[in-house]
């Protein structure tokens, strides 16, 4: 009966949110595509919940194992990450500065996301005020480049520098909360962010925001076309794979995970649980205030409307969609958040509708994400099924 329930609830409700948009005919049709799929879907579970079902399944499933440790082959995974690198390096090389446009901010979002997981995703604490850091690293570059001409490379240490030091300092504060009462913290210090952003008009210019930030240069070589950006990017995206997969590897990995699970075990078992939370807001930050620095020099221009509470939505649904823990699914979270809107433009009026039920639909049937950490599925499963 819940099931029958649920079948009929969710194309209805989907059908009411499509009316404003679509007209009452096509919201009808929409509804019953979305009923047809809920009926399919159950039509295809109770079919592996038959004998036939299971053994098929069976199947597929080891033969998807085998393709996975074919994959995770130390050569074949070689191959596959050179040729991803490849393709990334050859690929703007054929495209148009739109298309560049696109990927360059695409790397700035991997950059944020990749930070925000440490925090989210390895050590387990809510943070609602990330992007307050990106801001910081943003306006630390705009106002030592404006006001006392220090160029892109220094700024770039100096930004991830005082953005791990707010973060640092974030996290003494916040040392006693968890949970819901975390969140309200970290929202409340963006916030403060944003008043002083807008209203430090000596410093910070206010809502006018700093003009005529200097871009990076290398030598005598200023980078100018949008593909000079891309490349910055990516170096800077493929840096933050490497050092957050290794930490994510190393044992402070694996104490932010045990702190996500058990404070109390962790501490008993010799894990300094003080340390590691401050550790994990620094880290975090300090790849955000990274892309803050990047995101001032290659537009010129910053503003506090670049730095809101939907930003830090944003980035937070990136790493929930992707998969928690996971750098591959928050990679891929990344890219069907920033690279499909962009794709279908055309269907600019259902974006958010469409951004909104995927969300809603992925926390009811795969809570883990796209591509989960292995280590975050087992919590997500039914103790019977674990094993």
């Amino acid at each position: 009966m819940n099931n029958y329930k649920r079948v009929m609830i969710i194309p209805t409700w989907s059908a009411f949110l499509l009316l404003p948009f679509m007209g009452i005919i096509k919201a009808i049709i929409g509804g019953g595509i979305i009923l047809a799929g809920f009926i399919l879907f159950s039509a295809m579970n109770n079919f592996m919940k038959s004998e036939r079902g299971r053994k098929t399944s069976a199947g597929i499933q080891n033969r998807i194992n085998n393709l996975h440790s074919f994959i995770e082959g130390p050569q074949i995974k070689k191959r596959l990450l050179s040729l991803l690198l490849l393709l990334l390096i050859v690929i703007p090389l054929l495209m148009n500065n739109y298309y560049i446009d696109v990927l360059t901010i695409t790397g700035i979002y991997v950059v944020l996301a990749l930070g925000l997981n440490i925090v989210v995703g390895l050590a387990g604490l809510l943070d609602l005020g990330y992007i307050a850091f990106y801001a910081v690293g943003a306006y630390s570059y705009g106002i030592l480049n404006t006001e006392f001409g220090i160029a892109f490379w220094p700024a770039l240490i100096i930004g991830a520098l005082l953005s791990a030091l707010c973060g640092m300092m974030l996290g003494i504060i916040t040392l006693r909360l968890r949970g819901d009462y975390l969140a309200i913290v970290t929202l409340g210090f963006l916030m403060i962010v944003h008043l002083i952003l807008n209203n430090w008009d000596d410093l910070t210019h206010g809502p006018n925001g700093i003009l005529g930030i200097d871009p990076p240069a290398l030598g005598g070589f200023t980078l100018s076309a949008p593909l000079h950006f891309y490349y910055l990017i990516l170096v800077l995206a493929g840096l933050a794979v490497f050092v957050i997969n290794r930490i994510n590897n190393s044992g402070i990995g694996r104490a932010w995970i045990a702190m996500r699970e058990d404070e109390i075990a962790a501490s008993a078992m010799g894990i300094n649980v003080t340390n590691m939370k401050i550790l994990a807001f620094a880290l975090g930050a300090s790849w955000a205030g990274l892309a803050g620095v990047f995101f001032a020099g290659r537009y010129a221009f910053i503003s506090p409307e670049s730095f809101t509470f939907f930003e830090t939505v944003l980035v937070l649904s990136m790493v929930v969609l992707g998969g928690m823990g996971s750098i591959t699914g928050v990679i891929i979270g990344v890219a069907l958040l920033i690279i499909l809107p962009e794709v279908f433009r055309g269907f600019q009026d259902y974006r958010m509708l469409a951004f909104g039920g995927a969300m809603a639909l992925m926390m009811i049937f795969r809570p883990q994400g796209l591509i989960g950490n292995p280590r975050r599925k087992i919590e997500l499963m039914p103790n019977e099924e674990r094993i």
